[in-house]
């Protein structure tokens, strides 16, 4: 048995470790500890209040309100969306350059029903390509790469109109074919738009004149007639006059 010896150092150090661990017999004494020995998780119970956990002051959370974001996309309904990745053409300095990877979308407007293509960088969500799918645009495969495909367009995602030639890449050849399928369907269905419509003016446009025409020709007939009336009106005043002086006088 080790000697603890007690001296004018150690006894007030070993006193304050006293107090610091009492023995509880409500929480030792038990059927698996009949002598109330010290619980091995029992090592050390802080004197001072202040340091204490459950009176410690925890950190006030701070709520952030919700925010509404609008993306433009709200009234249009999505015809395609394809994951990709997005290259233009520097004519300056001939070469291809990325413009990002993200979704690219083939978006139709409620109202109009006109379609653009959209596409955004998947992280920052920054505009990528903004155009829309007009008569006489038209998708061709990239020579010698089945995944991609390349176009021109008015671009409009730098906030001016830009004529760009884009090149889009996608994972797999399938994703490429559907993509240049709805892109070319898209702008067939745009070009008949623009011949019913541009056949409705014109059939408007002979029917605006043919009402002209016949309006025209009823005025000339109106004067026409007009004119031989009143021609005729000093005729028959003359033949009257006549008639009259032939008479014999009763």
């Amino acid at each position: 048995m080790g000697l603890i010896m007690y001296s004018l150092e150690t006894g007030p150090l070993l006193a304050s470790f006293r107090r610091a661990i009492q023995f509880q017999p409500s929480h030792s004494l038990s059927p698996a500890n009949p002598r109330g020995y010290l619980s091995p998780q029992i090592l050390w119970r802080p004197t001072n209040p202040s340091t204490r956990p459950e009176t410690r002051k925890r950190p006030e959370l701070t709520r952030l309100e919700e925010v509404v974001v609008t993306t433009g996309e709200e009234d249009e309904d999505a015809v395609l969306d394809l994951k990709s990745k997005l290259y233009r053409f520097d004519k300056e300095a001939n070469q291809w350059k990325e413009r990002g990877a993200g979704t690219v979308k083939l978006l139709k407007h409620k109202d109009t029903g006109k379609i653009r293509l959209v596409m955004r960088q998947s992280k920052t969500l920054k505009i990528c390509a903004n155009h829309f799918v007009k008569p006489g645009m038209a998708v061709q495969e990239h020579v010698g790469n089945e995944k991609s495909c390349v176009w021109h367009a008015l671009d409009f995602a730098d906030g001016e109109l830009k004529d760009e030639l884009f090149c889009i890449r996608f994972a797999s050849i399938e994703n490429c074919r559907l993509f240049m399928q709805k892109f070319n369907e898209v702008a067939e269905s745009e070009a008949e738009k623009e011949e019913r419509k541009d056949a409705s003016e014109t059939a408007g446009l002979l029917e605006k004149l043919t009402v002209e025409e016949t309006k025209t020709e009823e005025k000339v007939k109106t004067e026409v007639e007009a004119e031989e009336k009143k021609k005729s009106e000093p005729e028959k005043a003359d033949e009257e006059k006549k008639t009259e002086e032939a008479a014999p006088s009763t």
